[in-house]
């Protein structure tokens, strides 16, 4: 299980478009290391240590599940890619970007690469100013004391100015969705973003529990015979399993991901039943559809046939061997009409033919970032 970690971190800038410069690292720092919760104002001060132009300055508070060393390497990377080069030295100097950690919820950390709390930062008024906005009330864990505290009792003399124009905070999936619902054909991998979601931003997880159908393998035999109370009981199943976990609130979860929605149960229906037994179906589906909760964002999957029957293969389940292309082109088109005819839906379609996001962290940060943007 991921632990998240509320961190604190100061950003500076005295080069370029310092406010750009600044918005720059908080959008990566999104992207990479975690939800930004709160962003300070910003800060004018004189440079620290030698003459130059002055320093726009920042606290971020940031929520991450990646352990210190790991987010300190993350960072490192966040600068190199906005044009920070370090210097073999420890003169202070001027820079387009730097990101410091200053604190990593209660943690002190003494190793050779990372100290933390950050030595400095008691010392420095330009990252307690900013520091004291966003948590005053936090306490220093080695101090002792209330960061507001702290302030009070900086001895550093310089001026430090406000600057008027205000950073924006990219808005967390935590706090854009209170239920996401992945969707895809056989094989697309539906279920493992369900659970790396769940992992990475503590959602509830749903997932469909599909082994525990007895009509499914019997289904794949024959399918004519055992359509019908198939469909039937994924339908009683899934209206039961959604109805119950989405009316229970969990206190201690963000928000919830399942790995299928309800309306799956009509477009598989429409592929495997006859006519009059479609008709009968979709007296039920109706009743139960209206009751059962909508998703704030829909996501679909799509990988084309070829990479579908290679992760069916591969996962190895017995009664999936024989599925056919056709099988699985006619459950893509019954998506395909399902996103395209619902006005309220909000939908996102991911290619994920050509990515691995399971085994690739760049892949899967790729498809994070288009839920996020959704």
């Amino acid at each position: 299980m991921n632990i998240q970690r509320t961190t604190y971190l100061s950003l500076g800038t005295n080069q370029g478009n310092k406010l750009e410069n600044l918005q720059n690292a908080i959008d990566l720092i999104a992207d990479k290391v975690g939800s930004i919760l709160k962003v300070s104002s910003v800060y004018k001060t004189a440079s620290w240590g030698f003459d130059s132009d002055d320093f726009f300055n920042i606290c971020i508070k940031v929520t991450t599940i990646h352990p210190p060393e790991k987010l300190m390497q993350l960072l490192l990377h966040i600068e190199k890619a906005l044009g920070r080069q370090r210097k073999d030295t420890k003169a202070y100097a001027d820079r387009n970007i730097d990101i410091d950690i200053l604190l990593i919820e209660d943690q002190v950390i003494f190793s050779k690469n990372l100290i933390v709390p950050h030595s400095k930062m008691l010392e420095r008024k330009f990252v307690l100013v900013p520091l004291a906005e966003i948590a005053s009330a936090v306490i220093h864990p080695i101090e002792k004391k209330e960061l507001a505290v702290c302030l009070l009792n900086c001895t550093d003399a310089s001026e430090i100015s406000l600057v008027n124009e205000k950073l924006k905070r990219p808005i967390p999936i935590t706090e854009k969705y209170n239920y996401i619902a992945i969707e895809g054909n056989i094989g697309a991998g539906k279920t493992s973003l369900a659970n790396l979601v769940s992992e990475e931003f503590n959602a509830k997880l749903i997932l469909e529990r599909f082994a525990d159908n007895p009509f499914l393998p019997k289904f794949y035999e024959d399918k004519e015979r055992y359509a019908f109370p198939l469909e039937m009981s994924f339908l009683a199943d899934r209206y039961q399993q959604l109805s119950d976990d989405l009316a229970q609130l969990d206190l201690f979860k963000n928000f919830v991901v399942s790995d299928y929605y309800i309306f799956k149960s009509l477009i598989f229906a429409q592929i495997t039943l006859q006519k009059e037994e479609y008709k009968l179906y979709r007296k039920m589906f109706d009743l139960m559809y209206k009751e059962i909760t909508k998703p704030d964002l829909y996501v679909y999957l799509y990988q084309n046939t070829d990479r579908l029957l290679e992760n069916i293969k591969n996962r190895g389940r017995d009664y999936e061997q024989n599925i056919q292309p056709d099988y699985l082109q006619k459950i893509h088109d019954g998506y395909k009409s399902f996103i395209s005819t619902q006005q309220n839906l909000n939908a996102l379609i991911i290619d994920v033919s050509e990515i691995d996001f399971v085994h690739n962290p760049e892949d899967y940060e790729d498809v994070i970032n288009q839920i996020k943007k959704a």
